[in-house]
């Protein structure tokens, strides 16, 4: 009875809770509820810290290089669009980089924001073959516990992102990190392409450096709302997770740029650069 009595309070919270999402994503595809995005995300680490090694643990490891080739400049392509997208929906026409609300009317910048959003949301899921390519080639030590991690907690966020709060100054990051993935997806796929082509990778050294900068830029940027007055943000909440989030990795960043350059400590070949991605 008591288990029942609870359920029924938690659907009532649940439901009266939905009621503020963005009317606008009705019907969108994975938007209904955050349990599909959930069941998602706990079926990738299930694989990738469980299933999927014990699957492959008497396997020779796949070749996967030209389906690899396809997938990071397919994601390169992807980022360049959203980063484009997220340009011209706000960020390069209108926004004041300080307190940009969220804008819920259904004009046409207003909603290609909204899309942009849910396609950076689901752009998240497309990612999550980064750790799959790793288990599938037994690359099993580069399946850490950050890894797995980030590539977890960034859609079930990105979901609530989405639904309640498509715009406004919460998706600086995002962009940041289309241009990001855009540097690095290229690095990428230009590894697998093959040794012939490593001599092109001699800006390899400054991939840290611009990941350090963007989880520089994001604390910076989301920190201004502890100190700007009166800045009517619809979500507050979000504002502190994402600061949470860019203070986390920037701290994480800092301990490596430490160790790595200031001691001088060997690191593991492509961890060196602050790139875990074994290609």
């Amino acid at each position: 009875m008591a288990f029942s009595n609870l359920t029924s309070k938690a659907i009532l919270l649940y439901d009266e809770w939905i009621k503020d999402a963005d009317p606008r994503l009705e019907g969108w595809p994975l938007m209904s509820s955050p349990f599909p995005t959930t069941f998602i995300i706990g079926t990738y680490v299930y694989f990738v810290t469980s299933l999927g090694p014990k699957l492959m643990e008497n396997k020779k490891p796949f070749e996967l290089r030209q389906i690899m080739t396809f997938y990071n400049f397919s994601v390169v392509a992807l980022s360049l669009y959203m980063t484009y997208e997220f340009l011209m929906s706000g960020w390069a026409t209108g926004y004041s980089f300080r307190c940009d609300i969220v804008d819920y009317s259904r004009s046409p910048t207003a909603l290609r924001m909204v899309r942009t959003c849910w396609l950076y949301f689901f752009s998240k899921f497309i990612e999550l073959l980064d750790t799959i390519f790793f288990v599938l080639r037994k690359k099993n030590n580069q399946v850490t516990f950050l890894h797995v991690f980030h590539h977890s907690i960034m859609p079930w966020t990105w979901w609530f992102g989405v639904k309640f709060a498509a715009g406004g100054l919460g998706t600086f990051h995002a962009l940041l990190n289309c241009i990001v993935h855009v540097v690095m997806y290229t690095y990428y796929g230009i590894c697998s392409l093959g040794p012939a082509y490593h001599k092109y990778l001699w800006w390899k050294k400054y991939m840290t450096t611009i990941q350090l900068v963007q989880f520089i830029m994001i604390t910076v940027h989301i920190g201004q709302i502890y100190i700007m007055d009166d800045c009517p943000y619809q979500y507050p909440i979000f504002m502190f997770i994402i600061w949470l989030y860019g203070s986390m990795f920037l701290v994480l960043f800092l301990h490596f740029w430490y160790h790595a350059y200031t001691k001088g400590q060997r690191l593991p070949k492509m961890s060196r650069n602050g790139i875990s991605k074994d290609q």
